[in-house]
């Protein structure tokens, strides 16, 4: 498993389709209205999404988290990292908020690969 995280707009895709060679027919694109299991793919991009989605359905997050890397170890994982600057006012957002910190730790606890991007510029830390 890869995780590939940083803020929005930050190259987080196109680095990691150039870095693994993928196409985009080989991206899962994760959606705040699917609380689908999301699709074996080469990529599954935005996660933080898809956990969104679970928390808008009532969908336990760490028990989801846990049963997708079970089954996408060969994955390359792209999140945006939503743990910076205000916290949200309202009681869901903050939730989707900790749910994410708590998944890109599981997740990057478990890869093999580790990538933050900033300004387009990637960092490996594992």
């Amino acid at each position: 498993m890869k995780l590939v995280f940083g803020g929005a707009y930050q190259g987080k895709l196109e680095y990691a389709m150039e870095a693994y060679e993928v196409s985009e027919t080989d991206i899962y694109r994760c959606s705040e209205d699917n609380t689908d299991f999301p699709q074996a793919a080469k990529i599954v991009y935005e996660l933080d999404k898809w956990i969104l989605a679970l928390i808008k359905a009532g969908i336990d997050t760490d028990t989801a988290i846990s049963d997708f890397m079970k089954n996408n170890t060969d994955t390359c994982i792209i999140a945006n990292d939503i743990s910076s600057g205000i916290v949200p006012y309202e009681p869901q957002l903050r939730q989707w908020r900790e749910a994410v910190g708590r998944a890109l730790a599981a997740i990057a606890k478990e890869s093999d690969e580790v990538v933050r991007l900033f300004c387009g510029i990637p960092t490996r830390l594992v």
